[in-house]
């Protein structure tokens, strides 16, 4: 009899997302590493998507894990006990945004959290939290945004093609072009809130500038429309800064959190302060509430996430290590351009068929990279944060040499 294997049973049983999985079987990961069941060693400079910015299984956040599991797993739907896992890190969040900024909210500054499962139940209830304070519905988002692909995050997105076969979704919902002031004359005392990334990063790691943002607040403040940054790629130190709105000079209503956060773990949050959050509290009571979101694991694991990009200042050495990676990368010929902040990357080619050439030869050598939604011309580097410059130059000199093959008529 012979035995069935998990490739097999990948394909067979469970529901696929793609008809050209990479179908990779790792069977162990560790910092900047995941290694297949065969041994064979790949730097993952995605992150699993932006997810291990302190690496793959951090001792520190592995300990956090075990030690909540040997106190408690799930007790009770979120809101109603309290856990020290959740308050601490609420504690630590709203820490970590006591900022002076020179555009701040009108609503205060950020002092409650409510942590959710993942990112796009984040998006959801931020939105929730905006209709409800706000009594509007109109929201607006950016053209080639990416906010999750649950009913409400979708009807953000900024592409139709995702969208045309899942219709009809949420009405009222409204696109601008990020970083176009032209655009902004489009929020009115009728929007609800402005959804939008500080980096747009499914749009091809996409900054905009300061004087954007801080018209941007502007006109959310003059129209009482809440301003919602979106920060589930950027936050935790990806971009050079803990979260990437210190770097404008702006503070959210609302913000989202998410990948990053949990050091492996499943969480998300979305974060304002006591005026606004307190809505969800009546009329209806338990205006927003989920079973699992907070979980106590993954309270533990965020937090211990936390304290290491602090303690250790890894959101300060991001803007040096991505330097590295442009300096690098930048000069060859098959590279048109390469953007970014800190360790969110992108490298720019002429066309996916190029770059799926150049990401095939960098999986076949070793180094796992990829493409974004909705610029899929470009490389995708956005390694854990723990990388070091040694290791910034072996796995640049790795797709340096596929790109030279690449060139040069290679195929993989």
């Amino acid at each position: 009899m012979s035995t069935i294997t998990h490739r097999q049973l990948f394909f067979e049983n469970l529901a696929q997302t793609s008809k050209f999985p990479l179908a990779l079987e790792i069977a162990q990961a560790e910092g900047c590493f995941m290694y297949d069941t065969d041994g064979k060693r790949y730097y993952d400079l995605i992150s699993g998507i932006g997810v291990s910015n302190v690496g793959h299984r951090h001792p520190e956040v592995v300990q956090a894990i075990k030690d909540q599991v040997d106190r408690y797993l799930h007790l009770m739907v979120y809101g109603e006990y309290v856990q020290a896992p959740q308050v601490l890190l609420a504690k630590a969040l709203t820490d970590s945004l006591d900022l002076t900024m020179e555009v701040p909210s009108p609503f205060g500054k950020i002092d409650r959290i409510y942590f959710t499962n993942s990112g796009t139940e984040a998006i959801e209830g931020a939105m929730k939290l905006a209709k409800r304070f706000t009594g509007k519905f109109e929201f607006i988002s950016c053209v080639n945004a990416y906010h999750g692909a649950s009913q409400g995050a979708l009807s953000l997105t900024g592409q139709s093609y995702f969208q045309e076969k899942f219709r009809p979704l949420i009405p009222g919902t409204r696109r601008i072009r990020y970083g176009f002031m032209d655009d902004l004359s489009w929020v009115t005392h009728q929007t609800a809130a402005v959804m939008i990334e500080v980096v747009s990063g499914e749009a091809g790691v996409r900054v905009g500038d300061i004087a954007y943002f801080k018209a941007l607040r502007q006109r959310c403040t003059e129209t009482r429309t809440l301003l919602i940054l979106d920060e589930v790629q950027t936050g935790f130190g990806r971009t050079g800064t803990f979260w990437a709105f210190e770097r404008i000079g702006i503070y959210p209503d609302i913000l989202i959190s998410a990948k990053g956060m949990g050091g492996g773990m499943p969480i998300g949050a979305f974060m304002a302060s006591e005026t606004l959050m307190s809505s969800l509290m009546e009329n209806p009571i338990l205006g927003h509430i989920t079973t699992f979101g907070g979980h106590p694991v993954s309270c533990a694991a965020s937090l211990a996430t936390l304290q290491v990009i602090q303690r250790d200042q890894l959101h300060g050495q991001a803007e040096a290590k991505g330097n590295l990676f442009k300096s690098l990368l930048g000069a060859h010929p098959l590279v048109k351009e390469v953007r970014g902040k800190g360790l969110m990357l992108a490298v720019e080619l002429e066309s996916f068929e190029l770059l799926k050439k150049v990401i095939d030869g960098c999986l076949e050598k070793g180094v796992v990279i990829d493409w974004f939604l909705f610029c899929d011309n470009s490389m995708r580097i956005a390694p854990p944060l723990i990388i070091s410059e040694e290791q910034i130059r072996e796995a640049s000199r790795i797709i340096l040499e596929v790109m030279d093959q690449v060139a040069n008529g290679a195929s993989f």
